[in-house]
């Protein structure tokens, strides 16, 4: 199997295309599609200080639907434009302030506004 990447300026947003080739007589180039999620997002987590890093727009859709602790509006917001962002509808930008409100309205805190005695890495 070889891979191949084209690769674009680091920018949010910004699509990367991999190809993937398989040397199989039934498999073809396989495209994947890699969006540029940024700078990761660092939440507080946990009264314990614990942080969690957001660092790809699939890391964000799964906590979104499966680590999420609360369900509203903010959640479903979040989700809809994570999804939105994924398909190349609306810039990465919109889907990390969605993202952020989400996480506001759940209560995490960004880790930069957290002195540093008070917070660990989550494990």
């Amino acid at each position: 199997m070889l891979d191949r990447f084209e690769a674009g300026p680091a920018i949010p947003g910004t699509v990367k295309i991999r190809s993937r080739v398989c040397r199989s007589s039934f498999m073809k180039d396989i495209w994947l599609i890699e969006i540029n999620w940024g700078p990761p997002l660092s939440l507080v987590i946990s009264p314990d200080g614990d942080v969690q890093k957001f660092s790809t727009i699939e890391q964000v859709k799964y906590w979104l639907l499966k680590r999420w602790p609360i369900a509203d509006d903010a959640r479903s917001t979040a989700l809809k434009q994570v999804d939105a962002a994924m398909n190349c509808i609306v810039p990465v930008g919109v889907a990390r302030r969605a993202f952020a409100a989400a996480a506001r309205s759940a209560g995490y805190i960004p880790e930069d506004l957290v002195g540093y005695a008070t917070r660990r890495a989550a494990g």
